[in-house]
């Protein structure tokens, strides 16, 4: 069967024509679902993109007209991956066609397998590379929450503006040491936006752990609900503060928070790393769909 791809750089103007795609399947496609949300609200407010990164939103439809697979590629930072969701593997293989013709050359594929796979190996054999795995995660759900077994001394509260910088410097804490921990190469840093986390904050989507001295000793973020699921994370305690269960409580405060408001609690968990998975895993959450970042050298 033959796929055709379409593009899109205005993220309202993709919604419009697969959220319904989306909505089928809020758990899987919450990544592209998310950003496209927030995305189309910041550009409804005003908020200007960087006219020198890829940004756009693509949708593959088979013979009779209707959507089989969706892409995208928004990150602000190198090597500004695209992201492959599920899809047939032709539609796959020609999204890959359709991006070399573009011009385009990523080195970074991130999704869901076999497709994001497909899409790598085909870049990589029209670009004369090889592909390869570099991050193996995995989406998880919580139906029913487990209270932790031990709850952490202290409080949990929303990350207020003056909580700007700590955040910031955390959110970018938590990537190169998740990194250093499956024993990866962090990279070249790419600091989130301070205009995002502040935006995050201001939208009440991010909570600080303090302990019983006051002092801030854990981050937990949060999405906003985005057709029903809201995706948790990052979710940082720096080394000096671990083993205290700060973590198990907040992800489980902040999960309750998610049922109450009438959405499903989703996270993604790096398979490198047992620790977190061992508390996500009792706090009740279960394995969805394993995902991957492959790479292009």
């Amino acid at each position: 069967m033959a796929y055709t791809w379409e593009f899109w750089t205005e993220p309202a103007e993709f919604l419009a024509v697969a959220g319904g795609y989306l909505a089928r399947e809020p758990i899987v496609n919450t990544v592209i679902a998310t950003v496209a949300e927030r995305t189309a609200a910041e550009t409804a407010a005003g908020v200007e993109r960087d006219p020198e990164i890829s940004h756009w939103y693509a949708a593959a439809r088979d013979e009779a007209g209707a959507i089989v697979g969706v892409a995208m590629r928004t990150a602000p930072f190198a090597p500004y991956p695209m992201l492959v969701q599920a899809m047939p593997e032709e539609a796959a293989r020609e999204l890959a066609r359709v991006i070399h013709e573009r011009g385009e050359r990523p080195t970074a594929i991130n999704g869901f397998r076999p497709a994001a796979e497909l899409v790598a190996g085909e870049l990589a054999r029209l670009g004369g590379g090889a592909a390869q795995i570099d991050v193996h995660m995995r989406l998880h759900e919580l139906r029913e929450l487990t209270a932790p077994a031990r709850p952490a001394r202290g409080t949990l509260r929303p990350a207020t503006i003056e909580d700007l910088d700590l955040v910031a410097e955390w959110f970018e804490r938590f990537r190169i040491e998740a990194d250093e921990q499956a024993g990866r190469d962090a990279g070249e840093p790419h600091h989130p936006p301070v205009d995002d986390v502040r935006r995050r904050i201001e939208a009440g989507r991010i909570w600080l752990w303090l302990d019983e001295s006051g002092e801030r000793v854990h981050l937990t973020a949060a999405n906003s609900p985005s057709f029903g699921a809201a995706r948790i994370g990052p979710v940082y305690t720096p080394k000096e503060h671990r083993g205290h269960g700060y973590a198990s409580s907040a992800v489980a405060a902040i999960s309750q928070l998610i049922l109450d408001e009438g959405a499903r609690p989703i996270l993604f968990t790096d398979q490198a790393n047992p620790t977190s998975n061992a508390i996500y895993h009792a706090l009740g959450y279960r394995p969805v769909v394993d995902t991957v970042e492959v790479v292009i050298e």
